[in-house]
């Protein structure tokens, strides 16, 4: 039975079920959470792939283009809200 296409987080490079990472787009030079048209990076639930794919600015390499990484998305892995 599958889940899903399969991912690969931008912070530790482990390969997952679409559904069980987060997604991001670049939308006006912006990283933005969420599903939308275009290329996309993924990172697993933890903040710590988080700020690894940032550091090592994995999300410009991956969706091919300069965008700026608001510091306060990472309220996105720490918010029980979203988990």
């Amino acid at each position: 039975m599958s889940v899903g296409p399969t991912r690969t987080c931008a912070g530790c490079g482990r390969k997952a079920p679409q559904p069980e990472l987060l997604r991001f787009r670049a939308e006006a030079g912006e990283l933005v959470p969420g599903a939308g048209a275009g290329r996309s990076v993924y990172t697993c639930r933890r903040l710590a792939c988080f700020e690894r794919a940032r550091s090592s600015r994995a999300f410009n390499r991956t969706l091919r283009r300069t965008v700026r990484v608001d510091p306060a998305l990472s309220r996105l892995y720490t918010d029980p809200a979203n988990g």
